[in-house]
């Protein structure tokens, strides 16, 4: 007998086996049923009426997976009077997409009909391949429909971009999961409706948080579950977790996440607060970022947010640098929670900051200044004869605390570019520079 042919006397292969999998199998098929995203598709939205007329212009779907991008470009398709062509930026290639455009193109020309093409992870295509795009587009000969998880202002290029609508679509919340996974388990059509599973109210509310607003890994895990339940059977808590295993942290060091967590980490320690500060620091390292990275930021903030209201959150950042060096992980990283800790209870000053961002503006503002003669100096005998140090006065040789002299060019000998503050150990320069200021003052008049 033949390997291949089915055996008369076996069992006919269980139809249920060769099924799509869940997730696919629940993807709506009209907006009634889309779940979530109401800023985008909401009834009074102009994309949703525009899906309803079935006439959309190109656009680009942004979010996280999960969150209905290729679900909305089949919606789209549904009500659209044309070709719908799906692809994948991960597995097709530029050439043959340009042949798809040229088919496009002549069947517009010939029998008025458009072309709907979904390119799913359109990212994947760099900004030279991108530029194939933009003829069709403009023409009309394409309706273009994007999906993409990363940000478009740094991935997809600026003329494509300036002609494609961008909706933005945000994570599922937990109520639209649990919406979703009380619908897979109804549904008798599409879902497991035929198998009378039952949940614990503890197993949906953990499943619907933990998934981090992506119905898909939602409803694979509620799949993999109820496979390891009998019919009419309930999928409990403890089963869940034993399915999906340790939850991966979402995080891609060369995508829009990476700037949003070290955005979040600074943010959390300018405003004073230790505890956001080490949660996004935590998150940051589980997700594999690279701990000299975060500490370069944090030294730079010691200098920068932190300045001279407290000038040894500087020397610590630099010992937290080389004790990580010296360490290395895991054990290198406590230095970096403590660094974390003591810079957002550390007062905050960026007086020094914006004072060299002034100075560096009038540095180019009014150029090339000659530096005062009384402060040249002056090595050789011409240079003494021209004038050079003339007139300087050497302060360890006076008693007055002060130096009546000026240091700046003459042109802005009154400028003044520093602007101290009152805070933690800057009140102390602030009263130097106070009276340095009045003695100036008070010379200037007499």
């Amino acid at each position: 007998m033949d390997i291949f042919e089915k055996d008369k006397d076996s069992k006919e292969t269980d139809s249920v086996s060769l099924r799509p999998p869940l997730a696919d199998r629940m993807r709506p098929e009209n907006l009634e049923d889309f779940v979530g995203q109401e800023k985008v598709i909401g009834p009074d939205k102009p994309l949703r009426k525009a899906i309803e007329r079935g006439r959309t212009g190109s656009m680009i779907f942004w979010g996280p997976p999960g969150s209905g991008k290729t679900t909305l470009a089949h919606l789209i398709a549904n009500s659209c009077r044309g070709d719908f062509l799906p692809f994948s930026a991960v597995t097709s290639s530029i050439k043959e997409i340009k042949e798809i455009f040229q088919r496009a193109k002549k069947r517009r020309k010939m029998y008025g009909v458009s072309t709907y093409l979904f390119i799913d992870e359109i990212h994947r295509f760099n900004k030279a391949q991108q530029d194939a795009f933009l003829p069709f587009v403009e023409d009309g000969s394409i309706t273009l429909l994007g999906a993409t998880t990363e940000n478009p202002s740094f991935e997809i290029n600026t003329p494509l971009l300036s002609r494609l609508r961008v909706y933005v679509l945000e994570r599922l919340s937990p109520e639209n999961i649990s919406d979703l996974l009380r619908r897979a388990l109804t549904d008798r059509e599409k879902g497991l409706g035929e198998r009378a599973l039952k949940i614990e109210d503890k197993a949906l509310g953990w499943l619907a948080g933990q998934c981090e607003g992506d119905a898909r890994r939602a409803l694979t895990v509620l799949e993999a579950a109820a496979e390891e339940v009998p019919d009419s059977g309930t999928i409990r808590y403890q089963l869940l977790k034993d399915v999906t295993g340790r939850k991966n942290i979402i995080y891609d060091k060369s995508a829009e996440e990476h700037y949003n967590l070290i955005s979040a980490l600074h943010k959390s320690i300018r405003g004073g607060d230790t505890d956001a500060g080490l949660y996004w620091l935590a998150r940051m390292l589980k997700g594999g970022e690279e701990p000299l990275y975060i500490l370069r930021r944090l030294v730079r903030f010691a200098s920068e947010d932190v300045g001279l209201a407290d000038p040894f959150a500087l020397t610590m950042a630099i010992s937290a640098m080389e004790s990580y060096r010296f360490l290395g992980s895991p054990e290198g990283e406590l230095a970096i929670a403590q660094l974390v800790i003591y810079l957002a209870a550390a007062p905050k000053s960026v007086s020094a900051y914006m004072a060299f961002g002034r100075v560096m503006a009038e540095v180019d503002d009014s150029e090339n200044l000659p530096v005062p003669h009384h402060i040249r100096n002056a090595p050789t005998a011409l240079m003494k004869n021209l004038g050079y140090g003339k007139n300087y006065i050497y302060p360890p040789n006076i008693d007055t605390p002060f130096v009546d002299q000026t240091f700046l060019p003459d042109n802005i000998k009154d400028k003044q570019f520093y602007q101290p503050t009152d805070k933690g150990r800057e009140k102390k320069i602030a009263q130097y520079m106070q009276a340095f200021r009045e003695y100036r003052a008070k010379k200037n008049h007499q």
